[in-house]
């Protein structure tokens, strides 16, 4: 839901000439500035070194409950996950902007 609203704004907002946005399946959704690439697993974002580079930003936008959640699990998806999506994005952008949201509906 964050994401899904950060990305709208994004492409309503004059000053972004490009949307890309990376997912585990496709979000469905065409626009002139929307790019979008389906990736299994976030921890081989790597591979997709040629796709990924050229940006100056990326809002990350992803996340889940803690509900129910054994501590380890949790860190790995929460934090694990961000940090090697962050690392493959930064290694062929250099300048990158990173940015992690994350709400609470508790």
């Amino acid at each position: 839901m964050v994401g899904e609203g950060v990305m709208l704004e994004c492409l309503d907002n004059p000053q972004v000439s490009e949307v890309f946005i990376i997912g585990r399946k496709a979000y469905g959704m065409t626009h002139l500035k929307l790019k979008e690439l389906v990736v299994s697993d976030f921890f081989k974002l790597d591979d997709y070194a040629a796709e990924i580079s050229g940006y100056d930003a990326c809002l990350y936008c992803t996340g889940i409950s803690s509900a129910g959640m054994k501590e380890d699990k949790y860190t790995h998806i929460t934090y694990d996950t961000t940090l090697a999506f962050a690392n493959s994005l930064l290694k062929v952008n250099n300048n990158l902007a990173f940015t992690f949201y994350i709400g609470r509906t508790d």
